[in-house]
């Protein structure tokens, strides 16, 4: 009869100075992690002790009457503003270089007088009220409502639209390039093309290799958003500086990952195209590629998305799309117009890792 073993009998038994180590490391970990906790200043009470904060950010702040008073007095003034304004503009185009500043200044108060007690008293309150309503908004602040006025929706969509095509042409740049380049990268593909045992052939595939992968990691050592500072300071303010950016920073990604992917190919497909007599490019093409295709299909989509969101940030200092219209109203304090454009990248985002889904089932 065979004697049943136990799961002790079968778990090999560790020595004193493994035991150690182990503990050693535990140590190191745990310490590591509660200096990281003091460094990061992380308390889950300060969200708590905040809430009243973030609600206040997120949906306004209550006016006190004082407030609502004054806003009231501002909007009173804006119908007396609108006239002073209109009547400044007709009088400088009326009398040019003929009248001085100050004179004109004069001729347009006493015009706007006219101009307001001829106003039609629908159209004055009506001024009166959007101008209390835009003023009130501006003091509540917050996030929510978002802003839905039709005109608006149409210049963040095409601005949205703008994102999206940055992305598209960043991905694809460095998509294109990628693929030849990591064949350069990955050990099996450098030894059909170098083929060789030698010193010299080993050599030159060493240092192929080697500056390549450098290169690749330069390329994605650093942030698309350090990227497109340089590029905006070099060709100016413009999506074709996203686009670089984008491309710069993804090829150096996809580089990596294709490379890893293609000398993990199973060899034997490329052994039998070998021995089949095909030459270096057909057993790439026919024996390398159709393997790591579902990969690179799958992480190529995956790039694009992230390129989608990063667009969005990268208009931040100046490289076109959204961002560049949502930093000009953060600056500006409009915050329910961001939330809207906030709400449209989410939709997008949304809508694009669907269609990519359904792409990446075609290949896998």
């Amino acid at each position: 009869m065979h004697q049943q073993l136990t799961l002790d009998q079968v778990t090999p038994k560790r020595t004193f100075s493994q035991n150690f180590r182990l503990g050693a490391l535990l140590v190191i970990v745990i310490g590591l992690l509660v200096l990281a906790w003091v460094q990061t200043d992380i308390s889950p009470l300060k969200l708590y002790n905040k809430r009243e904060n973030a609600f206040t950010y997120l949906f306004g702040d209550q006016l006190g009457e004082m407030e609502q008073k004054e806003a009231m007095r501002m909007a009173e003034r804006m119908p007396r503003i609108i006239a002073y304004e209109e009547s400044y503009q007709d009088l400088k185009q009326q009398y040019g270089q003929e009248k001085s500043r100050a004179q004109l200044r004069k001729m347009a108060d006493t015009e706007a007088d006219k101009r307001v007690a001829a106003m039609d008293p629908a159209e004055k309150e009506k001024i009166v009220n959007e101008s209390y309503e835009k003023t009130v908004s501006e003091k509540k602040g917050g996030y929510f409502p978002p802003e839905t006025a039709p005109a608006k929706l149409e210049s963040y969509a095409a601005a949205l639209a703008e994102t999206v095509f940055i992305a598209i042409w960043g991905s694809l740049f460095a998509f294109i390039v990628a693929i030849p380049v990591a064949m350069f990268a990955a050990r099996n593909t450098l030894e059909l093309m170098v083929q060789g045992h030698g010193r010299i052939q080993r050599f030159i595939r060493w240092v192929s290799q080697f500056l390549v992968r450098r290169a690749l990691d330069f390329c994605r050592g650093f942030n698309e958003f350090v990227m497109a500072l340089i590029f905006v300071a070099v060709i100016g303010l413009g999506p074709f500086a996203g686009v670089l950016a984008l491309a710069i920073h993804t090829f150096g990604i996809l580089g990596k990952v294709f490379s890893e992917a293609i000398e993990a190919i199973e060899p034997g497909q490329v052994e039998a195209a070998k021995a089949s007599g095909a030459n270096p490019a057909q057993i790439m093409a026919f024996a390398v590629l159709p393997q790591v295709m579902p990969l690179v299909v799958s992480y190529s989509l995956l790039r694009f998305e992230s390129n989608v969101r990063s667009a969005t940030i990268l208009g931040f200092v100046g490289a076109g799309g959204i961002g560049f219209l949502m930093f000009d109203k953060l600056n500006g304090y409009l915050y329910r117009e961001v939330c809207t454009m906030m709400i449209m990248v989410i939709i997008s985002v949304t809508i694009i890792d669907y269609l990519c889904a359904m792409l990446r089932r075609r290949f896998t």
